[in-house]
């Protein structure tokens, strides 16, 4: 029998109950029209009471293809440097979404960088809280886990290079997503200045001047991780164009402005 990887942060960052997600995301998703089919994107995951708004102007403007890379950063410490799950079933409330087999094995042989593994899938948030606003759109979608423990900046190419290379050869369209928060428990003031220098950065689609920007700025961005193998990847793939479509902080939601934490949502083409 197929893995099924259960929900982890289903009644934390996001809710436990079918009709309750079908509310939120009702609510999140904006209905924004036409629908675009960017080659990728970059949304936060942090709890959808902080961040959704975020995610949902994104996921809004998307006519989703049917397979999806999604990679993300590992919170959690468990695993291996990069891990990718090639088979199996995630689960969320209401339903169940598979694993995109054949790209997530391509991917996996093109990839010394990555391992096949579940244990850093178990408990991670970054990846999960996507999955309901994918299903929604696209209710057959499929898609390859990745999470990215490494940062540096070797490792993240090779890890981009293997996702286009896998994303060529591919016989339908696939959408890249990267799973980020930015500057994490800094006051709004220092947040907005640092997070605006690590939007810039993707902005130009260069995954050196990300981590340069990243490190030289000491910005806590989670996912500098999977947003470099993100833009290593669409270097390979012709990307031109990268648009930011919101900023959040979770200040703006709480109201507390001392200790904040950055959301972004970007489409890139």
């Amino acid at each position: 029998m197929e893995r099924v990887r259960r929900p982890a942060v289903a009644g934390l960052f996001y809710p436990d109950r079918p009709e309750q997600v079908e509310a939120d995301l009702s609510r999140l998703l904006e209905d924004v029209q036409p629908k675009v089919s960017p080659r990728a994107v970059v949304v936060p995951h942090a709890g959808w009471m902080y961040s959704g708004k975020v995610a949902g102007a994104v996921y809004g403007r998307l006519a989703l293809p049917r397979l999806v890379v999604l990679l993300g950063p590992n919170h959690t410490g468990l695993g291996p440097w990069g891990s990718i799950m090639t088979r199996g079933r995630w689960a969320i409330p209401g339903g169940e979404i598979p694993v995109a087999a054949d790209l997530a094995g391509q991917i996996l042989s093109l990839s010394r960088e990555l391992e096949e593994d579940t244990s850093a899938h178990e408990r991670e948030h970054a990846l999960e809280v996507q999955l309901p606003f994918l299903r929604r759109l696209r209710p057959d979608v499929q898609f390859v886990p990745v999470t990215l423990m490494k940062t540096d900046l070797a490792f993240c190419e090779a890890v981009g290079k293997a996702v286009a290379a896998a994303v060529r050869t591919s016989p339908e369209p696939v959408l890249l997503i990267s799973s980020t928060d930015l500057s994490h428990y800094e006051s709004q003031a220092v947040s907005n200045t640092k997070d605006r220098l690590a939007i810039d950065a993707v902005l130009t689609l260069d995954p050196e001047r990300l981590q340069r920007t990243v490190r030289g700025h000491g910005i806590s961005m989670c996912g500098v991780a999977p947003t470099t193998a993100l833009l290593s990847a669409l270097r390979d793939l012709g990307a031109r164009r990268a648009e930011l479509i919101r900023y959040m902080t979770s200040g703006d939601v709480s109201g507390d402005y001392e200790r904040v934490v950055g959301y972004c949502g970007m489409i890139i083409d």
